[in-house]
């Protein structure tokens, strides 16, 4: 048992044969161990490297770090060596002695190491904080803790990397090296962490979506900014038809806006120049500058606000704001459902793109719905159970349901204090009638009102955040939208920002992650292929193929000269979910042999019809099968 006083943070647990993440609360005792092994690794680098200067070394959500300033770089190879150095100090079960000092013994304690990153780490506690420092055997630290009581209570641990990791995170300082590791309570846990790191790499949206040709990154077209391959672009579409038929059914009408706004717009929603760090630069109205204005002061005066301008489209809802403000709405008209499959600018620092899942520009499965107070909570409702369809149809059913809401102490956020306590109890009432798992997280909503996230768990037990439903009291306020009520009297509705997918891009990403690739029959590129096993079959496979087009299947013929071994070989490469082969007695009983990589037909030798019937049954129905390998 460890001994632990508090801890932050988030776990990384065995769940059901697979390492997952949860929420964990600030009395769970594996940050505090991981923390712990930190100071280990810390120590370990410091008898192997005398003379190395050392900085933070925190736990985070799967493990640790440490970053290190030598006086040579270490490498990959120097890890065996430290984890050896490592699992000594943790079988001499040296104890973690807290002290607390005041400033000036502190600092002479460092000054006389020589550890100059710990004097200025010093320097950041306030006056009148607590200093404390812990010693590991020969091991200093400037921590607050907690620790475990003694090296021998670290369980397993393993180190994954090194990178380099600029102090303080600014690229205007030095670049420190940072050793990664992880740690769990058994080495049990440990493997079971490193199994699931290796199942992540053959998931890999980026090397799957090179591999099967769903989608590119061109640097001649911009970093961050996707290209879909016609094969990537057939997911999306099917995507955004599923997507469709659901708003049609709970009563949302499609719309459609420009790429581009005027800025004095985004500055009334607030989004400018709330985001502005997170934007992309204005441009200049160049057909209505001043007369004798340069273009430098007109670009100095467009961050002012004394000119107008444009903006490359970084959210949605101002636009559908204008369009529910173009007609006069009454009580009748309402709840007005406004949707859109909307593309939006975001800048995003180099460093943080990754493939699909961090982007500069994306496409969102955008609505706002308009309503009046009294439909509130049935809307949210509404919200919520299209996000459920989503994510039971894509086999997404382990999901928590997260609620933002705003910090008071904070500045960034817009409103009445009564108006954030009215939108906030809103949320809270729909998610207790839905019944799942639930957090709140204070300084996690939007500018303008609070939010609930849908945090999904994938196949292999990593968290995603997706789909969101937003309440806003505050831009109706800030746009002064108004409707007639019952009374004859105007009134101000309520706005509803929500995001089932969120991101098409991002969306799709984790998709492809989340199947490895092997996307059910309804929304796979290619869904049959056809092998014929020599070339004179191929008339009849080109039959075959028109037959299963008729009904809108998306098949192929493999005309190939090769044996059918290599083409059923490829096609399974290509993650292709069935094959029908071809020979001589398909041809002259005009039926085919079907195989799947998702499961087991009834008969493997069927007529062409019966073929036509099982899968477009199985397409309609979107069918959610896993493939039996991988």
């Amino acid at each position: 048992m460890l001994l632990i006083t508090k801890a932050t943070g988030k776990n990384l647990v065995a769940f059901g044969g697979k390492v997952t993440h949860e929420p964990m609360d600030e009395n769970s005792e594996l940050p505090i161990m991981r923390h712990s092994t930190a100071h280990v690794l810390a120590a370990a680098v410091l008898e192997l490297f005398p003379g190395t200067k050392v900085d933070i070394g925190p736990a985070t959500e799967t493990g640790f770090y440490y970053d290190f300033d030598g006086a040579r770089p270490l490498t990959f190879r120097d890890l065996p060596a430290i984890e050896e150095k490592m699992a000594e100090i943790v079988a001499k079960n040296i104890p973690f002695e807290r002290r607390e000092v005041d400033r000036r013994e502190a600092r002479e304690i460092f000054d006389r190491l020589g550890q100059g990153y710990k004097l200025e780490r010093l320097a950041d506690i306030p006056d009148g904080e607590t200093i404390s420092i812990y010693v590991t055997g020969n091991f200093i630290d400037l921590c607050r803790g907690p620790h475990v009581t003694s090296t021998g209570q670290i369980g397993g641990f393993k180190l994954l990397n090194i990178a380099g990791a600029y102090y303080r995170g600014s690229e205007s300082n030095k670049q420190l090296q940072r050793i990664y590791g992880t740690a769990f309570r058994t080495q049990g846990e440990v493997e079971e962490y490193l199994k699931s790191l290796e199942e992540a790499k053959r998931r890999d949206h980026r090397k799957l979506g090179k591999e099967l040709k769903l989608f590119t990154i061109d640097e001649e077209v911009g970093s961050g900014l996707v290209l879909w391959l016609p094969r990537g672009t057939t997911i999306r579409t099917e995507l955004q038809r599923f997507i469709t038929e659901e708003l049609v059914k709970q009563g949302y009408e499609m719309v459609m806006t420009p790429h581009v706004a005027r800025l004095g717009l985004f500055r009334t929603s607030g989004h400018f120049p709330y985001y502005k760090e997170s934007q992309f630069e204005p441009m200049l109205d160049r057909e209505n500058l001043p007369l004798q204005m340069t273009i430098g002061e007109a670009k100095a005066a467009l961050e002012q606000g004394k000119v107008d301008g444009f903006l490359l489209k970084p959210m949605s809802c101002p636009a559908h704001i204008c369009i529910f403000k173009s007609s006069p709405k009454s009580y009748r008209d309402l709840p007005c459902r406004l949707a859109e499959f909307a593309s939006v600018y975001r800048w995003e620092q180099s460093g943080e793109l990754n493939g699909m899942t961090r982007v500069r520009g994306f496409t969102q499965d955008d609505a706002h719905i308009f309503c009046t107070e009294d439909q509130l909570e049935a809307e949210i409702l509404g919200c919520i159970s299209l996000v459920e369809k989503i994510f039971s149809t894509l086999g997404m059913t382990e999901y928590r349901v997260r609620i933002g809401l705003h910090d008071p102490a904070a500045d960034k956020y817009i409103g009445t204090p009564e108006v954030w306590e009215k939108s906030e109890n809103a949320l809270r009432l729909a998610v207790k009638r839905l019944g799942v798992p639930c957090r709140e997280e204070i300084g996690e909503a939007a500018f303008y009102g609070p939010k609930i996230d849908f945090v999904v768990r994938d196949v292999i037990g990593r968290d995603w955040q997706l789909g969101t439903v937003q309440v806003d009291y505050n831009l109706p306020e800030r746009f002064d939208l108004t409707y007639i009520g019952k009374d004859n009297l105007p009134h101000r509705p309520v706005m509803i920002h929500r995001a089932p997918f969120g991101s098409m891009e991002r969306f799709t990403g984790i998709l492809i992650e989340h199947f490895a690739g092997d996307f059910p029959l309804w929304l796979a590129p290619e869904q049959v292929r056809v092998l014929p096993v020599s070339d004179p079959l191929i008339p009849y496979a080109e039959e075959v193929r028109h037959a299963l087009r008729e009904k809108k299947i998306r098949v192929a013929v493999d005309a190939h000269s090769d044996k059918l071994g290599a083409k059923i070989r490829r096609a399974e490469t290509e993650k292709v979910p069935y094959v029908l082969i071809i020979g001589e007695k398909e041809a002259e009983n005009r039926t085919v042999s079907i195989r799947s990589r998702l499961c087991t037909p009834e008969k493997e030798i069927i007529t062409v019809g019966e073929c036509v019937q099982i899968l477009a049954n199985e397409i309609s129905q979107r069918t959610l099968r896993m493939a039996k390998t991988g």
